[in-house]
């Protein structure tokens, strides 16, 4: 299932951003004491007490201003509004209350969402000044005083956050249907591809309501198995704020990968890479998901040659670099080219990213690749690696207990990792390697 969302908003220069980089652990969010400089929305996964769900920081809202702008930044806040689970309104303790927190205030509570009241700047320890209780002025409920500069009162406020969140729920689906999330930029094809894969098969059984906002998921059932296509394309608005429909998509796109076990990239083989798709797909990669690059318009390019498709892939295996395994396919939603084939590739690497190697084959194979290439060594000590196991699936990932971490150095465990991935085709799938050291006083 996708995280739920929760959206940090209030006026500008009341400390957002500050706060949004404290609870998820990172200097994310440009932070500079000058009112709007955070004009876009940012994400960020942020986890409390085993739940995680998606922190989303936001411009300062100014309602009633005319500057186009601080109009821009209100427009962004407003859809990371639509887009929450739960809000959190930050204020300022050292500013009190001002007729923009009423405002932005009353414009939160038409929304019908949960709303957290922080105080913010409450950097003193102890009993809070008298200043603090105007706050219950604004109509929101008891106000938390958070310090987002030294962390006081965050935990708190995330304890607030966690009773609002909708229950996790449990996956309904078969475990035979394969999830699949077509991410990309705007206008790239999602829609057409989605409406292609399922008026070719016509064994629509239904069309389901998406867990994401003005999405639809379409369930697929044909010879090459039970599908649900969960597309994202629903989220053009009719807004002439371009930016705000790109960055708006981003978001979409992580609720769906999260949601989703194999992720269709699409690019647009007129335009070819853009860095929205590097975000995406970058997302989806760190999600351990099974990724296909899938290059749409493939009948839209003129002039091809029979090394046109390869010279696209070099260009493109450079572009994502970080995704090696990905494997391309060249297809056209509008004509239906190669379709049959990336419902080959969606069911393949649904496979690799679920499977479970035996830990007697991994031991097999640690032998023979340790044979080849001996471990390093360092000051007249080598590298033990005792036995190798499979921890998890989606993505595989694979624990290997050694003598001293320190020896493994990240060029074996590549030449490791790349052993495995050939020997059991893990093609499509990110591969998670994890180093635990067993017997440190070992003196062999």
């Amino acid at each position: 299932m996708s995280k739920p969302i929760v959206a940090v908003v209030g006026r500008p220069n009341v400390g957002k951003s500050t706060l949004f980089n404290k609870l998820v652990g990172k200097r994310i969010s440009i932070v500079e004491d000058t009112p709007g400089v955070t004009r876009d929305r940012i994400y960020a996964s942020c986890e409390w007490l085993d739940r995680s769900f998606m922190l989303v920081d936001t411009g300062g809202i100014e309602p009633h201003s005319d500057d186009p702008i601080l109009a821009q930044m209100r427009r962004q806040a407003e859809v990371a509004i639509e887009s929450a689970d739960v809000i959190i309104l930050v204020t300022d303790l050292l500013s009190g209350v001002t007729a923009t927190d009423q405002d932005v205030a009353a414009m939160l509570q038409k929304s019908g969402k949960p709303i957290l009241l922080c105080v913010n700047k409450a950097d003193s320890i102890g009993e809070v000044p008298p200043e603090f209780y105007e706050f219950y002025n604004l109509g929101l409920g008891d106000p938390i005083a958070v310090s987002s500069v030294h962390g006081h009162g965050t935990g708190d406020l995330l304890d607030e956050v966690l009773k609002y969140l909708p229950p996790e729920e449990e996956e309904g689906e078969d475990d035979d249907t394969v999830k699949v999330a077509v991410i990309g930029k705007p206008n790239v094809g999602k829609s057409s591809l989605i409406n292609r894969l399922a008026g070719e098969d016509r064994m629509i059984v239904s069309n389901i309501a998406g867990t994401t906002r003005d999405a639809v998921d379409t369930r697929i059932e044909n010879e090459y198995g039970k599908f649900i296509f969960i597309d994202t394309a629903g989220i053009r608005r009719k807004s002439k704020v371009l930016e705000n429909v790109e960055r708006y998509s981003v978001l979409r796109s992580y609720m769906a990968v999260d949601r989703a076990d194999v992720c269709v990239i699409l690019i647009d083989a007129t335009e070819g890479f853009t860095e929205q798709d590097s975000k995406v797909a970058g997302y989806a990669h760190e999600q351990g998901k099974a990724c296909i690059v899938a290059v749409n318009k493939w009948d839209a390019v003129t002039d091809k040659t029979d090394k046109t498709m390869k010279e696209f892939t070099d260009k493109l295996k450079i572009d994502f670099s970080f995704m090696s395994y990905a494997p391309f396919i060249f297809i056209s939603a509008l004509t239906g080219q190669r379709i049959p084939k990336l419902y080959e590739m969606i069911r393949d690497v649904a496979e690799k990213n679920a499977v479970r190697i035996p830990t007697g084959a991994l031991n097999d194979l640690l032998a023979t690749a340790t044979a080849r290439v001996q471990p390093p060594s360092d000051k007249g000590r080598r590298l033990k690696i005792y036995y190798i196991t499979q921890a998890s699936t989606k993505p595989p990932t694979f624990v290997a207990f050694v003598n001293r971490k320190e020896l493994f150095h990240f060029s074996y465990q590549r030449y490791l990792e790349n052993q495995i991935r050939e020997t059991f085709g893990l093609d499509g799938t990110p591969v998670r390697f994890l180093v635990r050291e067993r017997d440190r006083n070992d003196t062999d």
